[in-house]
This record gives structure tokens, sequence and C-alpha cells, in this order.
């Protein structure tokens, strides 16, 4: 298992990017977060199999399509720090 960091960039807050992208995680088998950043992007924070965290981002670009410029990704070892997805506010 691996975590996976994205930034994505664009007009990626105030449009329900967040909620979006909770729900999405939630059918499939992911743990992590999702948060805005001070600097305008979003942050996605996940550790998963490599299948599933691609179906999350896959789905993800294809519903905002219209509100991503830039996507930045990360991928290191994973933690297991997580239990389920969340939205984080902070």
């Amino acid at each position: 298992m691996e975590r996976r960091v994205y930034h994505f960039g664009g007009r990626v807050q105030g449009v329900g990017f967040r909620y979006t992208t909770q729900n999405i995680a939630m059918r499939y088998n992911v743990h992590g977060y999702v948060r805005n950043l001070n600097d305008g992007r979003v942050e996605l924070v996940m550790e998963g199999d490599d299948c599933e965290m691609d179906g999350v981002v896959d789905s993800l670009q294809q519903r905002m399509n219209g509100y991503i410029r830039q996507v930045e990704a990360q991928v290191i070892p994973a933690t297991g720090e997580f239990d389920d997805f969340m939205i984080r506010h902070y």
C-alpha cells in the first residue's frame, strides 16, 4: 500500500470540490482526507490500493474537469494512520 498526495489547482474552492471528493472516495476502499489550502488549492491525501486510488482520481477529474487547471501528485509510503475518508477543515 502507498500514500498519494494530490494538489488540485484552478477554481477548486467554493464549487463543492471537497464534498464531491468525499462522495466519490466513499465508493472506493481508500482512507485519508481532502481539505482546502490557504493558497486556493485543494489537497487530497489517500492511502489504498493503486486501482482504488486511480478510480477516485479518475472519477474526480471527470466530475470536476471544468474547475481543475493543474494537478500535482506525489507518492510516498503509507502510514496506515487513517480509519476512514473525511473532509478536514484545517
